[in-house]
């Protein structure tokens, strides 16, 4: 049983990563990160996905991106922009992943862990040029080169395994191996209890996700 990392944010797609890789059979250690959100459900999310889907340990690690601004996710001057919107949208979070990946990177060399899983998606995605197949092999190329592990010779893999899924895969793969969708916070306007908005981009992505794959949709909305 090999040990791995995953990235888990407490949305449905990180949920679903975390439950494909205890499916593949591996020890799952994972890893969120309280990083100046404009709400913390979906830490209180990730709490429970963690639980219910047998990760073998869950932190959270707390990081100050908040405090350079610049999204509408972590800055209170900027407003979630509505659906539609072109180009990068403003919930893009300046270098969230790769911070996110690099700190996901040393907690698997301390674990001696042979992979990190994280839900990044480019077919769904909302324009985040870190989502990209392309950022991951270059993020990889660096695992390989910044790693005490990776120079004598032991891979360390970066899994990506939604990357060329549709949401509605997701929301079908999901099912198939009991994710509780209905725990998963998604919503970039989500109140304190998880309930989410309904209207903003990432709501719209999840419940397309479940009327395209025939599943009932779970989520919690607000009045």
């Amino acid at each position: 049983m090999a040990r791995v990392v995953v990235l888990l944010s407490g949305g449905m797609d990180s949920a679903t990563v975390l439950a494909i890789a205890g499916d593949q059979g591996h020890e799952c250690y994972a890893l969120s990160f309280d990083y100046g959100q404009k709400h913390r459900a979906e830490l209180c999310a990730a709490k429970s996905i963690a639980k219910q889907l047998g990760a073998v340990e869950h932190r959270v690690i707390t990081i100050g991106m908040g405090e350079l601004g610049g999204s509408a996710l972590t800055d209170a001057s900027i407003d979630v922009p509505e659906p539609g919107s072109e180009g990068i949208p403003v919930t893009y979070v300046p270098a969230r992943n790769t911070v996110f990946l690099s700190l996901g990177l040393g907690w698997a060399e301390v674990l001696g862990a042979d992979a990190i899983y994280a839900g990044v998606n480019a077919v769904d995605y909302s324009g985040y040029p870190d989502c990209r197949p392309e950022y991951i092999e270059a993020f990889q190329a660096m695992a390989n080169l910044a790693t005490k592990r990776t120079v004598e010779g032991q891979p360390l893999e970066i899994r990506t395994p939604l990357i060329k899924l549709s949401k509605a895969e997701i929301v079908a793969e999901g099912t198939r191996l009991g994710v509780d969708f209905s725990i998963t916070v998604s919503c970039y306007k989500a109140d304190k209890d998880g309930a989410a908005c309904g209207h903003c981009d990432a709501c719209e992505l999840r419940r397309q996700g479940f009327i395209d794959a025939g599943v009932a949709d779970p989520t919690r909305y607000q009045p």
